[in-house]
């Protein structure tokens, strides 16, 4: 037996193939571009991932036997905007999360009591309603025409079920869901000139959310009727990879982006400080999410820069920890979120002198992004979550000195899974398999083995702390420089 999950991001698509037992038998990757025709802009052709999920399976298929496939999970970018007409026909091409066109929208949107009271999130620009609004104001003739709103990895249901579904992980991120309710907002969806009925419909990620049709069945040799899971938004089913699931359960990804996520028993939001809180992938849980917009992608800056890669100015520095030096980077390349919720801010490198060497100003870069962690940490403090330990995803995580860095601004312990795939293509395999097998999530999504543990270094404490505290007064400092 094998079960499948399919993760739709926004550079490609990834196709994961477990065993009974869990463990990766195969996988196959198919890229995708985004396209920008305006500035602020960025969108993808939807039948764009249908095409790279087809050479994705069909490279599958060469490795495995399809038909022991059980089966199949969906993973995806959250917040995108797939407008469908009456016979499901792409009105336009998709409107992607880091689509910054819709600000003014969500400005509005976000004036509006309603949406933080129902949803628990600041409405941003990169969420779902705000396009759809932006929508109605300036392709007024495609909105009439708005048949059904579906995010980017319930098209591909579509297409390999003919159904029209989603799960409450990725709902939440629409501003559309009432979070604590897990149902549709039908005063939110009013506010933007829709209804329910151009919603699809809620199921939870470890649910069953249609079955394969017949002719994808038999396109890539899969049996004809599996049940395909509700699945999950990219973050909830790294989470379900990782067991990040009860209270707790928390990881770090040091990716493009920066994620510090927190899964909770409750529903708490706490929308003032840029906290993102929305439903889990599973049933009865809720997580919240501190997200920063630029975490490996400032080392990659700063490798564009010195003419080289980002590996190689991580090479230079390892070794053991040490306080952070005088020179301050403020990782707001493109704005930033938690806490600051700011379009506008950009990144700063700031008190360089002469003696500020290459390994200097990588060490500033990976202590500024971890800072940025470490803010997300206070804001998820504010909305009464506490941790102790986090697990380590990312392409970042591959530098033992950063995740050092990471620990003691945090002061938290940081651990290490072992060698693996335990992202999102890996957790929507796991819920492919608890839909097909009606199996308990906490059964099947448990934390994988710790290969080591970095602890916080007592002795470093009190030069963090004083660091960060450079660090936040750096941010008010520069926003009034700047008006």
């Amino acid at each position: 037996m094998a079960y499948l999950g399919v993760d739709l991001g926004t550079s490609g698509v990834k196709v994961l193939a477990i065993g009974a037992d869990q463990r990766p038998i195969a996988q196959a990757h198919a890229a995708l571009e985004v396209a920008r025709p305006h500035p602020g802009w960025s969108e993808q052709e939807p039948a764009s991932w249908i095409e790279a999920t087809r050479e994705a399976l069909a490279a599958l298929a060469r490795e495995i036997d399809m038909a022991q496939v059980r089966g199949i999970g969906l993973a995806g970018q959250m917040h995108g905007a797939v407008a469908l007409d009456s016979a499901d026909d792409c009105l336009r091409p998709a409107i992607l999360w880091n689509d910054t066109r819709s600000a003014a929208q969500a400005a509005r949107l976000d004036a509006d009591p309603a949406f933080r009271e129902i949803t628990g999130n600041i409405v941003f620009p990169g969420f779902t309603a705000p396009k759809l609004a932006w929508m109605a104001e300036e392709e007024p003739e495609r909105f009439e025409r708005l048949s059904k709103v579906l995010l980017p990895k319930d098209y591909l249901r579509l297409w390999l079920t003919g159904e029209h579904l989603s799960d409450m992980s990725d709902a939440a991120g629409t501003a559309w869901l009432d979070v604590a309710a897990r149902d549709w907002s039908d005063a939110l969806l009013a506010a933007t000139g829709l209804s329910r009925l151009q919603m699809p419909g809620l199921v939870e990620g470890s649910a069953v959310a249609g079955h394969l049709r017949r002719s994808i069945a038999e396109a890539f040799g899969l049996p004809p009727g599996i049940p395909v899971a509700g699945g999950g938004g990219d973050n909830a089913a790294s989470a379900c990879g990782v067991g990040a699931l009860g209270n707790g359960g928390a990881f770090a990804s040091l990716g493009t982006s920066g994620v510090l996520f927190a899964s909770t028993g409750a529903y708490r939001p706490n929308a003032a400080s840029a906290v993102h809180t929305f439903c889990h992938a599973v049933p009865g849980t809720w997580h919240q999410m501190g997200v920063i917009l630029s975490a490996t992608d400032s080392l990659n800056w700063l490798a564009r820069i010195a003419g080289c890669a980002a590996a190689d100015l991580a090479a230079e520095i390892e070794g053991e920890p040490a306080a952070p030096g005088p020179e301050l980077f403020l990782p707001y390349l493109g704005g930033e979120r938690t806490p600051h919720n700011d379009a506008a801010i950009r990144g700063q490198l700031l008190n360089v002198s002469h003696r500020s060497d290459r390994a200097a100003l990588t060490r500033a870069v990976m202590d500024g992004v971890s800072f940025a962690f470490r803010d997300c940490l206070e804001a998820l403090r504010a909305a009464g979550t506490e941790l102790s330990r986090v697990t380590a995803l990312g392409g970042g995580s591959a530098s033992a000195w950063w995740l050092g860095s990471l620990a003691n601004a945090l002061d938290v312990a940081v651990d290490i899974p072992e060698d693996g795939d335990f992202g999102a293509a890996f957790g929507a395999a796991r819920l492919g398999l608890c839909a097909a097998e009606g199996a308990e999530p906490g059964a099947v999504c448990t934390p994988p083995p710790v290969a080591r543990t970095i602890e916080p270094a007592p002795s470093l404490r009190a030069a963090y702390d004083e660091a960060h505290g450079r660090y936040r007064a750096a941010y008010p400092a520069l926003k009034e420089a700047l008006q």
